[in-house]
Formats: structure tokens, C-alpha cells, sequence
């Protein structure tokens, strides 16, 4: 019978309250196959699993119950094994691997931080604070202008934003980094300015959520800070 696996612990770990969990595909019961020393916690697998809210929804919903009571390496969304014999090889062939990690996760939490700038912002402080780019703007305006200035324009711009956006990730990061024990990035995008998830000391989550809000303070009109967590280490895992 197929598995689909939620996430790796010890078994030390209590597990306590799976009995009333329903998991990906509303499959029950959710329980553990257990190794040496540790073991996965899984549930009978669906037919096919497919990125649907609910089935999402379950699989964070296993995990963070497992957290709330011990460390645990959080799988990703849709981890399906061919039997309990293929997740106890797992257990067994990485069991040194997996015991080093939960180590380095025990007692550490995960945040989330995005970085969003509104775009008529972005442009506007652009316009205000570069000479050249508003020389062009009013050059420009209203259809006016030569199609070199127009191209010009658009490439200052664009250089302009990724170089504010780039100052902006940088400020916030160099804020977050000294309360944090490790740190993973995503590339910048379209949508944001900054993606980052940072892996915190469970004393250290105030100071840590503090110093968010501070950041978050400092930064222009238009900027804003999203942070999520506490979270399991999903990231880190």
C-alpha cells in the first residue's frame, strides 16, 4: 500500500493527538512507521495527489501538530513512498543524516519575510531623487519626446527600481541576520522585492519579530515587510 509521508522524527518523539488528524486525500489514520530510532509519520496514500487547498491545508495541518510537540524534518507536499518497507530503507539508509539534522533543529523556528513595493511608489521617489530620470520624465510626458529619449527613460527606470529594491532587501536582511542562526533566499521577482526564510532560536523569536517591526518602520512609502511564523523549519528541513 502506498504512503504518503509527512515528515521524519525521533522516535522519542511523543506523536501525540495524530489519532485526530484526517491527512492528504482525507485519509486516516495518520500514524507512524517506525525505525531504529526514528520514524516517519504517514497515512494511506491517495489515488493521486493533486495541489488542491484542502489536501495542502492537511499536510501543514500533521506537521504542525507534530512540531508543536518536538522537532520533526517537515517534508515537502507530496512525498508518496511505495510501502512501509521503502520508508523504513529511508529511515535506515539516512538515519545519521536525519538524527544530525533534527539535532540542529531542535528548539529553532522558521520565518517567512517579503519584501512588496508598490510600483507608482517605486517610480515616484525615482522621479524625485534622480535628476537625469526626471529631465526624461518631463521630456517625455504626454507622449512628448524622442523614441531614443522614451527608450532611455524606461531603461533608467528599470535600473533604477532594481537598484532601490536591491538596497531595500539588503537593509532589511542586514537587520534580520544578526537574530537568526541560518538564512535560505530566494531569488528576487516581479512580486517581490525580498523572499527569504530564516531559521530562529525558539528564545530568540521575540527578538527576532521585533526587529522585523522596527525594519518595517523604517522603510519608504509605498514598501512593505510580510513575516510569517513561528513555522516548523519547512525550509531547513
Amino acid at each position: 500500500m502506498a504512503l504518503y509521508v509527512y515528515a521524519i522524527t525521533k522516535s522519542s518523539h511523543p506523536l501525540d493527538g495524530l489519532d485526530d488528524l484526517t491527512g492528504v486525500g482525507e485519509s486516516t489514520p495518520v500514524r507512524a512507521v517506525r525505525g531504529d530510532s526514528l520514524c516517519a509519520v504517514v497515512s494511506e496514500a491517495p489515488d493521486e495527489v493533486s495541489v488542491k487547498r484542502s489536501d495542502v491545508q492537511a499536510h501543514h495541518a500533521v506537521q504542525e501538530r507534530l512540531w508543536h510537540d518536538g522537532v520533526t524534518l517537515p517534508l515537502g507536499f507530496g512525498f508518496v513512498a511505495e510501502d512501509e518497507e521503502a520508508v523504513r530503507a529511508v529511515l535506515e539508509e539516512g538515519a545519521e543524516q536525519f538524527a544530525q539534522r533534527l539535532d540542529e533543529l531542535a528548539d529553532r523556528v522558521e520565518f517567512n519575510v517579503k519584501g512588496v513595493q508598490e510600483e507608482e511608489a517605486a517610480l515616484r521617489q525615482l522621479v524625485e531623487e534622480s535628476e537625469p530620470i526626471r529631465r526624461l520624465n518631463d521630456a517625455t510626458r504626454d507622449g512628448g519626446g524622442t523614441y531614443e529619449q522614451r527608450l532611455e527613460l524606461g531603461r533608467m527606470l528599470h535600473d533604477g527600481i532594481q537598484a532601490q529594491q536591491a538596497a531595500l532587501a539588503e537593509s532589511v536582511l542586514a537587520a534580520l541576520r544578526p537574530h537568526a542562526a541560518a538564512e535560505r533566499l530566494a531569488e528576487p521577482s516581479q512580486q517581490y522585492l525580498l523572499s527569504a526564510s530564516f531559521l530562529v532560536d525558539n528564545d530568540k523569536a521575540e527578538e527576532f519579530t521585533g526587529a522585523a517591526r522596527q525594519v518595517s518602520e523604517e522603510l519608504p512609502e509605498g514598501v512593505e515587510l510580510r513575516i510569517r511564523g513561528p513555522l516548523p523549519p519547512y525550509s531547513f528541513a
